[in-house]
């Protein structure tokens, strides 16, 4: 199977990247089931990347619906090291404006009852999540924001995302309890898959695509589905070119990353001990442990 060190996510209005050269989809099946969509491995100006339409390609999929485990083991059996994820997100902020990227480095769990692990059965880890993304990939989001100059766009660099069960928004006492925990945006998707990621031992960061001010905002009853839709087209065109500057400087000084051997120190389980249909289930992520 071919492979591809960076992986891309994408998320409402990035259905697909215009750029992708050499294009091939790929079915890949999982010990979790099947991810939203086919993979589709094609270049970024030379450089091997895969994708995946987060909600599938023609958005059928509700966030609580996401198969986040095999999305990411997909992810991870492709040779993913790097993963870029590109969100569509609520402001939190009167100075975050729509049309504006913001790169979080913390997530808030607001979601209710989705499985953000691929332990149990037998092992048990607990990885480290302080700082949920990978500061050096972020990084890498940043200034490859600051690199272009994108009209109407301004960059967010760190700040909390807050990751809400949905499909509902939010009512106003809950946007303006999350603005009272100093929180920049909001989003129903990221951290389930920060999480897994972080077991994967895949570099993960987030770009935050702001489509609108969360109800919070005094304007935000004149804001219009067509104003929305537009602006998703319009965050879909700016994230694919962060998103090719991204792949340029990684394909060029991939970064360290503390995520890449995460699971070092994180599985309690001895492994001798464990179940073996577990160890055979979870091989991928555990083989340089076994």
């Amino acid at each position: 199977m071919a492979e591809a060190r960076i992986g891309i996510i994408g998320g409402s209005g990035l259905y697909k990247m215009d750029a992708l050269k050499d294009v091939e989809e790929i079915q890949i099946d999982t010990p979790f089931g099947s991810p939203s969509d086919a993979l589709i491995l094609g270049s970024l100006e030379g450089t091997k990347v895969a994708f995946l339409a987060r909600h599938g390609r023609n958005h059928t999929l509700l966030p609580s619906e996401l198969p986040f485990r095999a999305n990411i083991y997909a992810m991870k059996k492709l040779g993913v090291e790097y993963l870029i994820s590109a969100s569509a997100v609520g402001s939190l902020k009167a100075e975050v404006k729509p049309l504006d990227m913001v790169v979080p480095d913390q997530f808030i769990d607001r979601t209710k009852g989705r499985t953000s692990t691929f332990f149990g059965e037998g092992i048990v880890a607990h990885i480290a999540f302080g700082d949920p993304v990978c500061k050096n990939l972020a990084n890498v989001l940043s200034e490859a924001i600051a690199s272009l100059d994108l009209p109407d766009v301004s960059s967010h660099k760190d700040g909390t995302y807050v990751c809400m069960e949905g499909p509902a928004f939010s009512t106003k006492a809950e946007s303006n309890l999350y603005r009272s925990w100093d929180a920049t945006v909001i989003g129903m998707t990221n951290l389930p898959e920060a999480k897994l990621a972080r077991e994967a031992e895949i570099a993960y960061a987030t770009l935050a695509l702001v489509t609108d001010y969360d109800c919070w905002h005094p304007d935000h009853d004149s804001v219009t589905v067509e104003m929305v839709v537009e602006n998703l087209q319009r965050n879909a065109i700016n994230a694919q070119k962060v998103i090719l500057a991204a792949v340029q400087s990684l394909s060029k000084n991939p970064p360290v990353s503390d995520a890449h051997s995460a699971l070092k120190y994180s599985i309690l389980t001895p492994l001798d001990k464990a179940p073996t249909a577990t160890k055979e289930k979870l091989r991928l992520l555990l083989q340089k442990y076994l």
